[in-house]
């Protein structure tokens, strides 16, 4: 009798209808590059618009103002079917981001304010 309420339990939750809308998102690219020394470098893009392109290297490394250097740039596309992107460097002087939006949108400037402090 177990085995029969647990089967079809297992039934019931296959057979439950999937979100409106779901889409299964694939990685069509990812590439990634660390040199052990410093640098690195990768990029990913995924079928669903959503992408990021990074660079980054040890600035002065064993001194003792040894930092990071950081620019890069990511993008998604948002459910208003706009395509938004954040370009960024990241280094000594923090994380200074510019966002860009494709036509139609319009970032909202909670958004700003959260990303440039």
């Amino acid at each position: 009798m177990k085995l029969f309420i647990v089967a079809a339990l297992v039934a019931v939750a296959a057979a439950a209808p999937q979100a409106p809308n779901a889409q299964e998102v694939q990685i069509l690219r990812f590439d990634s590059d660390n040199d052990g020394l410093g640098k690195w470098n990768y990029v990913f893009e995924q079928s669903d618009g959503t992408k990021h392109d990074e660079q980054g290297e040890l600035k002065n490394p064993g001194a003792e103002n040894e930092s990071i250097a950081v620019k890069g740039s990511y993008a998604w596309v948002g459910p208003d079917g706009v395509t938004y992107v954040v370009n960024y460097i990241a280094d000594e002087n923090g994380f200074q981001p510019t966002i860009e939006q494709g036509p139609g949108g319009a970032v909202p400037a909670g958004v700003i304010a959260s990303l440039i402090g």
